[in-house]
């Protein structure tokens, strides 16, 4: 990920901000922005920094810039371009180790699915959402949760990232039920390989099963939306935006 930073300077704070109001519609509905945080400054009003953190500086300048959603975005804050002091990309500097190092690394994950998935087909509610799996589906679950916790992109590599996930629940009816069950059991068995039990991590973890599941449960159903250009979702130790559905 790259993080963008742009420092304007307005005359007219109320409507400057009402405007990046409704162009936050178009950056909430990018694939390629992960967040968006617009800051006043407390001592000059006037001055705001906008901060965007996209998939990749590439992502921003040609794919983004090319699409829907910049028009759209650029629509409302044309008129404070000229107001624009700084506009640049940063690199994140890594002073706090990610979900996936918190973890314990791959093989953290890989003892968490190998066990999960060994008690899968002695429950009744998931054993038949399972039948005929995969013998390596453990290890890509395990390879799709490590790259969203901050690990290699070793699922995107080899499997195609989200695009991938989303078209292996498509059509499949998940019903709540079985969504339940799978992040009860698997919290479970993350207690019993010994996953960190810190309120910290866990929070984290169990934010992104019931996010995924969520997830999972929509894509499997009649009215899927289109995913198109989704990116591998990115999870840290912060909160979650809201996923366009319109």
């Amino acid at each position: 990920m790259i993080t963008e930073y742009i420092r304007y300077r307005v005359s007219d704070p109320a409507a400057f901000e009402d405007a990046y109001r409704r162009a936050a519609v178009s950056l909430q509905s990018s694939p390629y922005c992960r967040t968006y945080d617009l800051d006043r400054c407390v001592e000059d009003p006037g001055t705001y920094i906008l901060r965007l953190t996209w998939t990749s500086a590439s992502d921003h300048l040609e794919k983004f810039r090319d699409s829907p959603q910049f028009r759209a975005f650029f629509a409302e804050i044309k008129d404070y371009v000229t107001g624009i002091e700084e506009m640049r990309h940063y690199e994140p500097v890594a002073l706090v180790p990610s979900l996936y190092e918190w973890a314990g690394g791959a093989p953290a994950f890989e003892r968490l699915f190998s066990a999960f998935y060994d008690r899968v087909p002695e429950d009744p509610v998931l054993a038949p959402v399972f039948e005929g799996m995969h013998p390596d589906h453990a290890k890509h679950v395990a390879a799709w949760l490590g790259e969203v916790f901050g690990g290699p992109t070793v699922y995107s590599d080899r499997h195609g990232g989200h695009q991938h996930m989303i078209s292996r629940h498509r059509g499949r009816a998940l019903t709540e039920e079985q969504r339940q069950r799978w992040m009860s059991l698997l919290i479970d068995t993350a207690d019993q390989v010994g996953l960190p039990a810190d309120a910290e991590f866990r929070s984290a973890f169990v934010g992104y099963l019931e996010w995924g599941t969520r997830m999972a449960l929509l894509f499997s159903g009649p009215d899927a939306p289109d995913s198109a250009g989704e990116p591998t979702p990115a999870w840290g130790w912060g909160e979650v935006r809201p996923w366009p559905r319109g």
